[in-house]
């Protein structure tokens, strides 16, 4: 009985140590190419395209973002929405956005922006509620001790 035990354990280490040959390493494709190993996180591209997506998705993106922002710093985003512009009297400041309605035009979302350069509002910015593209850099500031994101951005076209 032990000589069969003994030979049936053998056969288990030997299967075990078989089973691992000649598969790939699981941070590799099919072609040997590096993956990603995101082990749980998410992984967001530097670059995303809000303008290519249904309005549905758009409007759960920039929910995403809104919600976990610390994950988009430093990405590039592409949109497209009604401009708005606020002044607010504490920081004499125009804030300018672009405001993402959902699929049902009920509900927005909006994105606050910031034009390099020198830009004098209203004459070089857009009519409110007119429809404008925007790409720019995901980033924060600091006003009032409250932690505030926005785009920087290089340029405003008008659709």
């Amino acid at each position: 009985m032990k000589k069969y035990l003994s030979i049936l354990l053998a056969l288990c280490l030997l299967c075990v140590c078989a089973a691992g040959c000649g598969s790939k390493d699981a941070s590799q494709d099919e072609n040997g190419n590096a993956i990603a190993q995101t082990r749980g996180k998410s992984v967001i591209p530097d670059f995303i395209d809000l303008t290519k997506l249904t309005s549905t998705l758009v409007y759960a993106e920039v929910y995403n973002i809104m919600t976990s922002p610390g994950d988009y710093i430093g990405k590039t985003i592409k949109m497209s929405g009604a401009y708005s512009a606020q002044y607010y009297e504490p920081t004499d400041k125009v804030y300018h956005a672009v405001l993402i309605a959902d699929a049902a035009a009920c509900c927005s979302q909006g994105l606050e922006f910031e034009w390099n350069g020198e830009h004098a509002y209203p004459d070089d910015y857009p009519e409110v509620g007119s429809e404008i593209e925007v790409t720019g850099v995901f980033g924060s500031y600091e006003e009032f001790g409250q932690t505030y994101y926005f785009l920087t951005t290089d340029g405003i076209t008008a659709l």
